[in-house]
């Protein structure tokens, strides 16, 4: 059975232009653009989620 999504913006956004995040299911993490969801979402596993969030960290160095 899927689980619902449980979207939530980061705590890190400083502006109106951001993404929602929903991680509330273990087999994947979702992604959209909060200013347009009618396009949709991604949908990557964990570990894909985890190695962008690390190259992002990097590059805000």
């Amino acid at each position: 059975m899927a689980t619902n999504p449980n979207w939530r913006t980061s705590s890190y956004t400083k502006s109106d232009s951001c993404v929602e995040v929903a991680d509330n299911d273990l087999s994947r993490v979702m992604v959209r653009d909060s200013k347009h969801r009618e396009f949709g979402h991604l949908s990557l596993d964990p570990a894909s989620w985890s190695r962008f969030i690390e190259a992002a960290k990097q590059v805000s160095q």
